[in-house]
């Protein structure tokens, strides 16, 4: 049997930092499996697109992990696409995903910039190409995520809720919970956690679409909670950062790399005191390809009067660029 495991690497942080799987929860799951007589493990991942899985790998902890297990590590932005039939949908997935026989998927409990959360099902983006990732995008991200799983079954869920950022994809305002959630069902557990963030499953579409596609269960009164501790544990803060920044922005199709680097750029710019001073609102996204604006961050928007270069720009990048902006204005 090839069992898949597939943590969230998506960018070279270590966990800490609230964006990036802990290795040590992936390491208890080899273990166990290991200990039990499973040696064909392979675990799998892509970073999102403008940074390197590679880099990701060794920085989160990961590298060291699979030498000592010696467990294999497939980069998936390395690996091409196959499609797959979804529905009424055609995807294009990693040839070695559709290899295995046995998913454990292992995302961490975070907040989004875009879809308000990510969990079990959005991990599974980092299963696809770099060019299919870009896709989801112009595709409005919901509709292919509750796709993909129809293309891609999990198998189990190890939710890493140890510190995961409630705001920003790529980490940077951990929230220390310190537990772990199991689940069988990615719907089910994805509309667990919207009710754990003070979100209704609706306003995470994605959810409620792959439930009527036949993914799992929407409905977490149907959800049978165990708690190991005889706990289930202290209630996670309402931390919205991302709402109050995003007014500032037209975001149309863009990628999560991009519009999670311009995030925490606008809340540097809030902590300064010089994002109210900002009249104009920012364009992001592959929807502003070709059309002309007049502020504009990202490759797609080269033709606005002003713009900055990248795909995507850096957090540093973006915040220097914006600084300048508003202050020579």
């Amino acid at each position: 049997m090839r069992i898949g495991i597939k943590p969230n690497l998506v960018a070279p942080m270590e966990a800490y930092w609230g964006g990036t799987t802990h290795p040590e929860v992936v390491a208890g799951i080899v273990e166990y499996l290991q200990e039990k007589g499973f040696s064909n493990l392979v675990i799998m991942e892509g970073s999102w697109v403008g940074d390197k899985t590679s880099e990701s790998y060794e920085v989160c902890g990961f590298k060291s992990l699979c030498e000592k297990y010696n467990v294999p590590f497939l980069d998936m932005q390395k690996e091409k696409g196959a499609p797959v039939q979804c529905g009424d949908m055609t995807l294009n997935i990693c040839k070695s995903v559709l290899d295995l026989d046995f998913l454990i998927n292992v995302p961490v409990l975070k907040g989004h910039c875009q879809t308000k959360i990510t969990c079990a099902l959005k991990n599974m983006k980092g299963l696809l190409p770099n060019s299919e990732k870009r896709r989801f995008h112009a595709l409005g991200l919901h509709d292919p995520i509750a796709h993909l799983g129809l293309a891609i079954h999990q198998d189990f869920i190890m939710v890493d809720n140890i510190c995961g950022d409630l705001d920003f994809e790529d980490g940077g305002n951990p929230v220390e919970m310190n537990r772990v959630l199991a689940a069988v069902d990615p719907v089910l557990m994805d509309a667990y956690v919207c009710d754990m963030m003070y979100y209704q499953p609706e306003e995470v579409p994605y959810i409620t679409k792959a439930a009527a596609l036949g993914v799992g269960c929407a409905d977490i009164r149907q959800a049978e909670i165990r708690a190991l501790d005889g706990n289930p544990g202290a209630p996670i803060p309402k931390s919205r950062k991302v709402v109050e920044l995003a007014d500032a922005v037209e975001e149309v199709e863009s990628c999560s790399a991009c519009y999670g680097n311009l995030i925490p750029a606008l809340d540097r710019l809030k902590q300064e005191g010089l994002l109210s001073n900002l009249t104009t609102r920012i364009s992001i996204g592959q929807g502003y390809r070709n059309q002309k604006g007049l502020l504009g961050i990202g490759h797609c928007t080269r033709s606005f009067t002003c713009h900055l270069k990248g795909c995507p720009p850096t957090e540093e990048e973006i915040y220097e660029f914006l600084k300048s902006y508003i202050t020579e204005t």
